[in-house]
């Protein structure tokens, strides 16, 4: 099953869960949320960004990590995943990496922290990013350390 496919089925769960239809979801956001497009994310036919991700997240009520694949995130910021993002190096993987650049960014935003060098990344952090690249976690850390884009802290 692919990371899309899993994250589908999430969807459909949480959905479920909560006792509402692709219609009822349709219309309690004011037609904000399509029911066709809700459907194809639930089915693995379209893939969905990170931050419509969060979104849809938020609009069911639920953290970001009961609709990721992989375990459940940290209880506490202590317990963090102990990665650190090369951010230079990331910037110079080029255009098939610039959405992970860009989420990146957006968490120094949310944490105020703008050195610009490396990114300490969190279970949370680590989820999202591999969303946004469309693989298991395991397999997004793998990956940037064969780039040598990440380093154990």
């Amino acid at each position: 099953m692919t990371y899309t496919h899993e994250v589908g089925e999430r969807l459909r769960r949480v959905r479920i869960d909560r006792g509402l239809s692709l219609q009822d979801v349709e219309r309690r956001s004011d037609g904000r949320w399509k029911a066709a497009v809700i459907g194809s994310y639930e089915r693995g036919d379209r893939n969905i960004t990170a931050t419509r991700l969060l979104e849809l997240a938020e609009f069911y009520g639920v953290a970001p990590g009961e609709i990721l694949p992989g375990e459940a995130p940290p209880r506490h910021p202590d317990e963090a995943a102990g990665l650190v993002i090369d951010l230079e190096r990331l910037d110079a993987l080029g255009d098939g990496w610039q959405a992970l650049r860009r989420y990146c960014e957006s968490i120094q935003v949310q944490r105020g922290d703008f050195n610009r060098r490396v990114l300490s990344v969190r279970g949370d952090d680590l989820r999202a990013l591999a969303v946004i690249q469309d693989v298991p976690p395991d397999e997004l850390v793998e990956r940037l350390r064969e780039l040598g884009v990440l380093q154990d802290a």
